[in-house]
């Protein structure tokens, strides 16, 4: 029986976004406070994701050995370390997150039989990679806050909360929903940059955070005065609102999840919307509510 299994590392470390063969107002346009002297820092955390077959003793692995070659040839090598100078890929190709994860793979791959790795500079931004050429994704969390009714405007008070419950109260309610919005591309190979992360987040404020932040979204969005705004409905929207403005920043929107409560989420595959807009709600959803 084949099975994966994951082990979580951490190291801290600085680097700086920087280009010696461009001018100091290349390098601020291109990385802004990124580009600042003398760098800045992160407490990294790494999974590594490995496979294989359970053994006679019930494991894939022996954990203490996984633990030492990470810790060999990873993690002492980067802790407490300037990346920039810590490797030679990093010379050649800036230590971005997604850059990082791919370099730590190509690192590890002699040792472990490797499935993904996922490595997270802080808790709202993180990459993942598996194998594949200079191809990568990165993550970008931020959240919002708003109030939504469910019920249908065909149905009754008594009909709706058949189906909604609680949801379905005339009033509304209100959540602190956490979105993240996950990219894919090629890794750029002297920048280390799937997309300008900068512009990501600039396109993600514009189109979702600004527009919906303390609104009422059945009142305050027009497209939810006809689709009630379930996480489903809502994730599926997002996505529709950034499949394009990511496209136009070099890069592929891969997946929307929505968080709307600790016990409660929605994610939504790009590659699973169709390409008429007025056809959001019947797109799939994977989503784990309760």
């Amino acid at each position: 029986m084949q099975c994966i299994i994951n082990r979580r590392a951490e190291f801290s470390a600085s680097h700086r976004y920087w280009l010696p063969e461009q001018s100091e107002l290349s390098n601020f346009e291109a990385f802004g406070a990124c580009a600042r002297f003398p760098g800045h820092g992160h407490n990294y955390v790494l999974y590594v994701s490995m496979w294989g077959e359970l053994d006679q003793y019930g494991m894939v692995l022996n954990l203490s050995d996984v633990k030492q070659i990470i810790r060999r040839e990873v993690t002492s090598q980067l802790d407490f370390a300037y990346l920039n100078e810590a490797w030679p890929e990093f010379g050649q190709t800036l230590p971005t997150t997604e850059n990082m994860a791919r370099v730590i793979w190509q690192r590890l791959a002699a040792h472990l039989p490797l499935t993904q790795i996922q490595l997270y500079e802080h808790p709202k931004l993180w990459a993942e990679y598996e194998g594949v050429g200079m191809e990568a994704s990165l993550t970008v969390g931020t959240h919002f806050s708003a109030a939504h009714r469910l019920a249908r405007p065909d149905l009754s008070y008594d009909e709706n909360c058949q189906i909604y419950g609680k949801c379905a109260r005339p009033h509304g309610h209100g959540h602190n929903y956490h979105l993240e919005v996950t990219v894919k591309g090629e890794i750029h190979p002297r920048t280390g940059m799937i997309v300008d992360l900068v512009a990501l987040q600039g396109v993600i404020d514009e189109q979702v955070v600004e527009p919906f932040d303390h609104t009422f979204l059945n009142k305050d969005i027009p497209y939810f005065a006809e689709v009630v705004p379930t996480a489903e409905h809502i994730a599926v929207y997002i996505c529709q609102l950034l499949r394009e403005p990511i496209q136009a920043l070099g890069a592929e929107l891969d997946k929307v999840k929505l968080i709307e409560s600790p016990n409660n989420s929605c994610e939504v595959y790009a590659i699973a919307l169709p390409a008429n807009p007025t056809l959001a709600t019947s797109a799939p959803a994977l989503a784990s509510l309760s």
